[in-house]
């Protein structure tokens, strides 16, 4: 749907405020410690599709805009076992994307990561947070849901697993939105090959060119949830995916600087807040999950 009302959109920013604190209820519960964003740093996530740069001038030294705090995270591991953070986002994608409904510029990112975790522990840790937080929307949020007329449904752990190789020779790639449109409740995609995924993200010692990755699909059409995984922590291995994958190693030398010094075997992964408010509210598009949205290409906002 999309918002007509003021009534509505008090309805689905009670929803968002629902949603940020029953996730971190959830961790909480479970010995994570919150830690701050990080917005500007000489590293961010380099994404494995189209962004432009965002730089910012610090001093004279080159900063960016976090894309994403996946490097922070590791090397934060290093202080606390069990992290997570809302984390403000800026991804300056093609104009184009702003035709699917679930794109923004601006966006805020609960990033989480665990100490010598496995994917499946995090995979776990995904679905309990998810149906945690589904359950905390229905219970406190009925008069909200009721007038957005949105039905939701409270799926059951663990979710349906299914590969990349599978899901790609089914309906080509890419393929969210085709397996997201045939889906009634979450579903992970593992396996994802090197080539479509970031150096960090661990590859498999038995698989070459497998990672031990997973994304969480919403059902209903709604796409993509959730992406993570274990994390690459040997400086041998990740040095190696940088050659192979053509990136200089200056561009993130204060992140090898750091795992040089050593950073601890992880997995984690970042699930987007507007796009879950999107799914549990039944929002066409992402813009209304948010005030001030910044859609890719409107230079109309605030």
């Amino acid at each position: 749907m999309r918002l007509k009302t003021e009534k509505e959109r008090v309805a689905v920013l009670r929803i968002a405020s629902e949603i940020v604190g029953a996730a971190g209820t959830y961790l909480r519960e479970r010995e994570f410690v919150e830690i701050l964003p990080v917005l500007l740093s000489p590293i961010t996530d380099p994404l494995h599709h189209e962004t432009y740069a965002g730089a910012v001038d610090y001093y004279g030294a080159p900063y960016q805009l976090t894309k994403s705090m996946i490097f922070h995270k590791q090397i934060a591991l290093r202080t606390l076992p069990r992290l997570f953070c809302f984390s403000p986002n800026v991804r300056l994608e093609p104009a184009e994307r702003a035709s699917f409904g679930r794109y923004l510029a601006e966006f805020v990112q609960l990033d989480l990561e665990v100490r010598e975790a496995s994917r499946d522990e995090v995979i776990e840790l995904g679905e309990g947070l998810v149906v945690a937080v589904l359950k905390a929307v229905v219970a406190r949020c009925a008069d909200e849901l009721a007038l957005l007329g949105r039905n939701l449904r409270i799926p059951t752990a663990p979710f349906e697993r299914v590969s990349y190789a599978e899901e790609a020779a089914r309906f080509g790639e890419p393929f969210d939105d085709a397996l997201s449109a045939t889906l009634s409740a979450p579903a992970w995609v593992i396996d994802f090959p090197r080539r479509v995924r970031e150096f960090y993200d661990r590859e498999d010692p038995r698989r070459p060119d497998v990672l031990l990755d997973m994304d969480l699909v919403y059902p209903e059409g709604y796409g993509e949830a959730l992406s993570g995984g274990e994390r690459e922590f040997e400086l041998e291995r990740i040095l190696d995916r940088l050659r192979r994958d053509a990136i200089p190693e200056s561009r993130f030398a204060a992140y090898l600087s750091m795992v040089r010094e050593g950073i601890p075997r992880s997995a984690g992964f970042g699930i987007g807040v507007e796009r879950l408010t999107r799914y549990v509210a039944g929002l066409d598009r992402i813009e209304d999950a948010r005030l001030f949205p910044k859609v890719p290409g409107d230079t109309r906002a605030i």
